[in-house]
Order: structure tokens, then sequence, then C-alpha cells
């Protein structure tokens, strides 16, 4: 593991370096053991056949990715070099090498070329030595020994000279390296401005003003500002209550650091200050401590000779690795930091600490060595990395960060620190009086308990309905949030003996997380604004058609809480599909003091599918519940308020006094479920926009927007404003959302070339995939992987709002082949976000497809529904289903035409007779 080191109490080996590893599913300190350990797994051992390795762990080894090292046929021992200066070599073992063989330590020499037993045997030394090399040569000299040189790898030996130590520390390493080195790893750091280039800060806590110069180090610390540290500095291993001793101490070119020791059975704690340029083994008469002469310290301070040696110990002996210079125990006070920063005082200031060093137990370096308790040391460590996490959550999580916690979360599970991280959590979401920060970290919380369940106790997905939290959530709905994460943090507790208890809480945790969350998009009600209009005449229908949508670009980034943490854009177009408008709503006022909701079939000529009569609230409640029948209207008629839910007024009595009778509602589609063209939350806009102007009011397109956005939230399906988007707003648009609460969004019509429009309809083909999806679970998958900030994700949603803004540039210029291009790389995106959503089918689909098209991406958040094709040649119906039909493995498809629909969803008051011919024609094209 290595000899002594004097810049790590934990030797060499587990010396810390100033390195992160952000894709690493444990989030851990670094230390040179890991660093090595990576460069043998992942570049010397690669292709190497079964054996044995042996490396130092004194070195910090840097080797190219492709070492070049050949394996092929190999046997025997291979010893790999690296080159080194003449300098260098003089104070490290070297390899004399010709094309085959090399010399290094006894057990290679043995198998060296040119080697006699008699004279391998003979320079043992002893007789016992002699008689190991006898049992080496016997055992190992018919094994063939060769080398591997690897010219762009590096050697650096970790030497006892503070210099270098620091040097290692602050200096990036080569192009080489596996390693990147970081000015701050694994720290808080409150002002990190005044880190200066060139420093390093590992492993530490730095509160208020730190200010740290270029070509210093601190690791393992709990500091407390206002410090200032200069040039040339290492400090290590020292508490927050050394902080006062340091306020107003100049430190320059100094190793200050507090040691853990155990004295038998006596824990101390110690502390060592050394100079940057001292030197632990050179006779004191030739050496300095503190950067100056032992002559020129000793008058400065008062010491003699005879406090740090004893009178016997030879003059070439008395160095300042023996010497007797750090206080470890006093028979009357405590020591402190005091007790060794005063040996940097001036003379004035040294005179009257020097009494009480005498009167101390004092140990040199060399005493103390083997007194270092490396376990507690190793505790401490860890200690402090986790009260450092505990800071980085809090500062993650208020400042809106998009840093993973997740890999904090499981190594405090690991190594005991969950409720240490739990408690930071349920601090922050109670604490921080923001929706949005609070459902972040209810989600973080969820996945410290899945964590804690380490692969058991069933799917994070389920049900969130035990009676047991629902004080909890009910706390959590009537805006009190602070309450309602104490309520769940009580209850959570009653959860936590086994893992199915702890993946149900998970999932109860994130049920919380998605009130919260409902709470900061309704922040979008504001958005929306509704005018009083003429009331229709009673019976008179008002019918809204709508287009549906194709989402080219940006889908996913609309998302709650996606689209107000990181800001969204998403290209759509309204589209016909088959020459129709395929979604349809209609309202009238009845004179009956019910609610009518009839759902049809494909057309508004259909017949009824399911027909529902609300006489009473208590029918209504329910509309929270999205698979309960008519949830969606029932959302509906209370989104609009034309019904007042909750009421102490029964709802006939609030239908007579407002309206004077009831209402019907009819709502159609003539797409499938599942089909990713937007069908719901369309559906919901018709709804609405009928149920306003049925009910004597009227709200503008950018409000239905937002009412849409409201509806989802309060029927609990979640989803974004794409769909809406794409169609209520007529032709090509992108919408747009900023990283805020509260959450609104603005549309910006895409102005394409003249005839561009015509292109798109000639190129663009809808092709039915014979397979369904739900959105739902995939939904809780992405937003999950969301609020964990996994790197995947969060370069994924940058990849989708930039794929969308290239997107509309190409519509712009009216550019096919870069359209195609956008299209073909949004699926990719599509199945980054939500793995799993390209079925077996659909990908030979695809497959087949690739040759004729630009581009072609599955519609909505995928895994079934419509695909939508950009074809190189116009007008390619026929062909595209001639090649399918002969595709093995699709079952039932079909291919059906789309047009961009430039005249958007029309709202009319059509009478009371909607037979024959009085029936508008929502199903030609407008």
């Amino acid at each position: 593991m290595g000899r002594d080191f004097s810049f790590d109490d934990c030797g060499r080996a587990f010396t810390c370096l100033p390195v992160e590893e952000p894709g690493t599913p444990a989030e851990a300190l670094v230390c040179n053991l890991d660093s090595l350990l990576g460069t043998m797994t992942h570049r010397l051992c690669v292709g190497s056949p079964p054996g044995v390795w042996v490396c130092s762990t004194d070195m910090l080894l840097t080797v190219p990715s492709t070492p070049g090292i050949g394996w092929d046929g190999f046997q025997g021992v291979r010893v790999i070099a690296v080159p080194g200066s003449q300098m260098y070599a003089r104070s490290h073992g070297v390899y004399l090498t010709d094309e085959q063989l090399s010399l290094f330590f006894d057990i290679v020499l043995c198998m060296a070329r040119g080697m006699t037993e008699e004279d391998f045997v003979k320079g043992g030394g002893d007789a016992s030595v002699r008689s190991a090399r006898s049992v080496l040569w016997t055992a190992l000299h018919a094994f063939p020994l060769s080398m591997a040189c690897i010219p762009d790898a590096s050697y650096d030996y970790m030497t006892t000279s503070a210099s270098d130590h620091i040097r290692s520390l602050t200096l990036l390493p080569g192009s080489a390296s596996h390693l990147r080195f970081c000015k701050t790893a694994h720290s808080h750091v409150d002002r990190p401005c005044l880190l200066e280039d060139g420093s390093s800060v590992t492993n530490c806590l730095l509160e208020g003003a730190v200010r740290l110069a270029a070509g210093s180090v601190i690791q393992h610390c709990h500091l407390q500002g206002p410090l200032e540290i200069g040039p040339g500095c290492l400090l290590s291993g020292l508490a927050v209550g050394s902080s006062p001793a340091l306020q107003g101490c100049p430190l320059r070119d100094i190793v200050l650091q507090g040691h853990r020791v155990r004295l038998h059975d006596l824990p101390c704690r110690v502390f060592t200050l050394t100079g940057r340029l001292d030197d632990w083994q050179s006779p004191a008469k030739e050496a300095t401590y503190l950067n100056v002469p032992w002559a020129e310290f000793f008058h400065r301070t008062g010491i003699r000779e005879g406090d740090l040696w004893d009178a016997e110990t030879p003059q070439r002996s008395r160095c300042l690795l023996s010497a007797r210079l750090f206080p470890v125990l006093h028979a009357c006070e405590a020591l402190g930091l005091d007790d060794v920063l005063w040996l940097l005082a001036p003379a004035a200031v040294a005179g009257k600490r020097l009494a009480r060093w005498r009167t101390a137990w004092r140990m040199s370096w060399q005493e103390l060595l083997p007194c270092l308790d490396k376990a507690a040391e190793l505790d401490a460590r860890q200690a402090l990395f986790f009260l450092q996490g505990q800071r980085k959550v809090r500062a993650v999580l208020l400042g809106r960060r998009d840093s993973s916690l997740l890999p904090l979360a499981r190594s405090a599970v690991h190594e005991g620190y969950h409720e240490a991280v739990l408690g930071t959590l349920d601090e922050v979401a109670s604490t921080a009086g923001d929706a949005g920060i609070a459902a972040r970290a209810l989600a973080c919380i969820a996945e410290v308990l899945g964590c804690m369940a380490r692969g058991e106790g069933g799917l994070r997905s389920g049900p969130a309905a035990n009676r047991e939290w629902a004080l909890a959530f009910g706390r959590l709905e009537s805006g009190d949030i602070a309450g309602g994460v104490r309520e769940l943090a009580a209850e959570r507790q009653k959860w936590m003996s086994r893992p199915a208890l702890l993946v149900r809480a998970a999932r109860h945790y994130e049920g919380a997380e998605q009130i919260l969350v409902r709470q900061a998009v309704m922040s979008s009600c504001q958005f929306v604004t509704v005018e009083q209009a003429d009331l229709p005449p009673l019976g008179h229908w008002v019918q809204v058609v709508c287009p549906a949508r194709l989402d080219l670009s940006g889908g996913w980034s609309d998302t709650p809480p996606i689209t107000y943490e990181h800001g969204g854009a998403v290209v759509d177009v309204a589209v016909l599909v088959d020459g129709c408008r395929p979604i349809g709503a209609r309202v009238r006022r009845i004179s009956e003091p019910e609610l009518r909701l009839v759902s049809l079939g494909g057309t508004s000529r259909s017949e009824a599918v399911a027909e529902l009569v609300c006489r009473e609230l208590e029918h209504l409640q329910d509309y929270c519940q999205p698979h309960a029948p008519g949830a969606l209207l029932k959302a509906a008629f209370i989104c609009t308020q034309v019904v007042q839910f909750p009421s102490q007024k029964p709802l006939q009595a609030q239908l007579m006094e407002s309206f004077g009778g009831g209402f019907e509602v009819h709502t159609w589609s003539k797409l499938p479920h599942g089909s990713g063209l937007g069908t719901s939350s369309i559906l919901a806009g018709a709804v609405m926009a009928s149920l306003y102007r049925a009910a004597g009011k009227a709200a503008s397109t950018e409000s239905l927007i937002h009412a849409v956005l409201h509806l989802e939230q309060r029927l609990t399906t979640g989803g974004g404003w794409q769909d809406q988007v794409g169609g209520l707003v007529p032709g090509i648009k992108i919408g747009r959302s900023k990283a805020q609460l509260p959450l609104r969004v603005e549309v910006e019509k895409i102005p394409v070339p003249d005839s561009f429009t015509q292109t798109l309809n000639n190129h663009l083909l809808l092709v039915y995939t014979g397979k369904t999806r739900l959105a739902r679970n995939l939904l809780q998958d992405v937003v999950r992987n969301w609020y964990a900030r996994l790197p995947s994700a969060v370069q994924n949603a940058d990849a989708l709002v930039s794929n969308a803004e290239e997107c509309a540039q190409a519509l712009r210029q009216g550019n096919l082949l870069l359209v195609g291009k956008c299209l073909d790389r949004y699926w990719q995106q599509k199945k980054c976000m939500a793995p799993g959503c390209e079925p077996l089918a659909v990908g030979r689909m695809m497959d087949a497809l690739r040759p004729y098209v630009y581009g072609q991406c599955l519609a909505g958040a995928g895994g079934g529904g419509f695909l939508y094709v950009l074809t190189k040649v116009p007008q390619q119906k026929e062909a595209l289903h001639q090649i399918l039909a002969k595709t093995e493995g699709l079952g039932n498809f079909s291919i059906h035409s789309i047009a961009v629909d430039t005249s958007g969803f029309s709202v009319e008051v059509v009478g009371c007779d909607l037979k024959d011919g009085a029936h508008p024609r929502e199903d030609m094209a407008v």
C-alpha cells in the first residue's frame, strides 16, 4: 500500500485527487488507488490473458487510452515501462533493455536472459535471502520475460517534497490521462470566486469568505471565513473549530495538517506545521524549518536544540523528521491549532507561547507516524464528505441547478448516511417557499427510499393511494407545503423496515411530488382571460372542430417539470387527416338542470358510444381520476367555472341560477386511442372552447392553451402544452416556454416560402402502426429521470430544444432535406428520453421505409400510434403501401394522407337541428 507519506495520514494509495466522475453510479472521493485501478483495468489490462498484476501505489501513473501493448500469443512475465530522464532515473528503479530483455528487482531478475543461478543466488546478501532466491530461481527462471514500453505514458513518484505534492494536485494531468482534475472536487464553497485558478479544493466545506491563492491546496477541511491562504500552502484535516486561530494568520508556503492519533486507548487531535521547502531528513545544520534556517528559527522563537532532540542524538540524526515540535497533550489545558501556529509568529508574540509549548508533551513526526489512527481519519473524511454533500443538496435544489443528486443518494444509503440526507431534503422542501423546488426535493426523497430498497420490493411505478398518507396529501393540496412535508416525514418513519414498504413510500412521495407539480403548472391560470359574450339561445349547439397535430421536434421539453425548470421549444403542425379535422365537440344549453355527457363514435354523426348524466355535485367528484367515465368533461365544467366544485350549493341550483338549465356535451374523434396526434389535449381544448361559448363567455387561443394545461393538471394526467398548441393554433409554429414560474407558453408562427406548405402536403404521410401506446408510464419514467438530473436526460433536453430551433430554421428556408434530418434526430432524442418507445414491429417498419424518406418519427411520446414520414419523392402513398405490404412482421397498418391546416379550429353556433342538410360539414377541409 506504499510507505508512510508525509502529506496524507492514509498513505500514498489513499491520497485523494481533485477529481469528480459524474458518470459513476455512486458519488465518492477518488484516491490514487482508484486511479491506478482504472488505468490498469481500462487501459493496461485490456486484451491481456488471465494472470496476476503487481503495481506500486507510490506513484501517479498516466497512460494513453490505447497504450499499444500486443497480447496476442503472450506467455510468461511482462513488465510495463515508461520513459524517463536520466536525472529522474537516478532516484528510481529502472529497466535496462535490449529488444527482448529486462532487469528489475529480485523477482524479475531471475527470469532475465544472461543471468546464471549462481550469480543470482550469490547476490542475495545473507543466508535467508540467498535461500529465498534459490526458491525463486527454481520456480520462475523458466518463464520468458519481456517488456512493453509505452512512449506517451508518464510516471510521477509521490516524493516527500511538499512542493512536488502541491504541484501534482494543482497541475492538470496530461492529455493521456483518464482523469480530469477540477478546482473544486466534492466540496461546497460559499464563495467560489475567491478560489484562484491553479488552486485545488477537495472534500471540503468552505463557509464565508475563504480566499485561496494559486498554487495552494486544501483537503478534508471544514473552514469558516474570513480566511486568506497565500500561495504554496497545503492545508489538510482541519475542523471548523480551527478557523478562529487561522483568521489573521499569514499563511504562505506552509503545510498545516490535523491528525487523528491514538495513544494506547486515548484518541487525540494533533497538529503539525512545516514549510513547503523543508526537507524531512537533512541534518538541521544544513536544512530549514518553516522555510528558514534552523538557527534563524531558534533565534526568533527562543526554542533550543535541547527542546527538540536528546543530548545523545548525533548531529546527523537531528532533522525535521525526529524533532519533537508538535504538542500532543498538556497537563492542565486543552491544546489546539494555536499551539503550532505560534511557531510562525514574530519574536514578540512567540515569547508568550514558549513556556506553554515547553510544558506540553510533544512528539516528532517520526514518533507520530505509528500512532496515526487511519480508521478514524477515514471515518472523519467520510463524515465531512456527506456534510458537504448535504450542503450540495441544498445548493443544487435552491439554485435550480442541473446536477444529479442520485449518485450522492446511492452513496449515502450505502454508507449509512441516508437519514442525514433525508433530513436535508425535508428541510429544503418545507422552507423553499416554491412548489417547483419542493416537488424536486420530494422526488429526491423518493429516490433515496428507492435506493434503500436495493432493487427489491416491487416496481417503483404504481398506486399512491394508501389512506395513511391522506393527511399529508391533503395539506399539500391545500397549499400548506411545510405542514405537508412534516406529515410526510412522520409517516415515512413507519415505512422504513423492509423493501416492499420502502418502495410504497417512494411511490407516495412521487404522488406528493405530482401534487406540487400540478400546483406549479396551475400558476399558468393567470394567463387565462375570459370575456363575456352573448349567451346562445337555449338548445342551440356551439360546435368546435379541430385538426390533429404533428410534433416535428422538441417534444418532451414541453412536459412539466422540464418545461419550467429547463425551458421548452416544440415545432408543431396543425394537420388535416385524410382531408378532415378529426377532433370535435359541441355543447348546448338544455332546460333540465343536469349535465349530459355523450361520447360519440368517429364523427359527429355517429351513434353514442357512452352517455352519462350528472345531477348532483357528487357525480363530479371523480373528475380527477382519468379513467373514470366522463372525467375529462367533468374537469372541463369545473375548470371553466361553469360549475363551482366543491360548493355548498347543489349542482341543480347552480345551473338554474346561472344558466336557467343544464348542458349537453357531445365529443368525437376519428383517431384511435393512443394515436400520438395529441387527441386528448386537443379534445380538451375543443370542449373548453365550446363550453365557454355556450355559457356566454369567450376565450382567446392563448387562454385556451393555458386553460388546457390547467385542466390536465386537475385531471392528474399531467402532460405538456405541445398538443393544444399544435391543434389550436393554425399552420406551422414553434411554441416556447422559459425556465421559470409562472409557466407561460408563447407561440410564434413560422413563415415558410411560397408553395412550401403544398410541398409539405405532397411529401408528408401518416402510417398507422397498429400499435397503441399509453403515455402514462412513459411519462412517469421521464419525469423520474429528469428529477434525478441524469446527465443523459439533461443533455437530451438541451438537444431537444436546440433541434427544435434548427427545425424551425429549416422550415423557414423551405429545406426538406434539413427538415428530414431534424425528424430523424428528434426520433433518436425521443428514444433517449423514453427508452423502449420503439416497438420491434415499428423498428422493422422504419427500416423498410428508410431508403425512401428524408426523415421519420413516431408521433407524440412514441411506443405506437402513428408514424409520420417525409418522403423523398412526392405522392408516395401507394408506393409506401406496397413496400410495407412486403415487409414481414408488421401486423395491421394503414397509410393516410395529411395536409397542413392553415385555418385552425372553428367555433360556430349552428342552431338546434343537426340533422341532414342542416348539419355543418366539419368532416371537410376548411
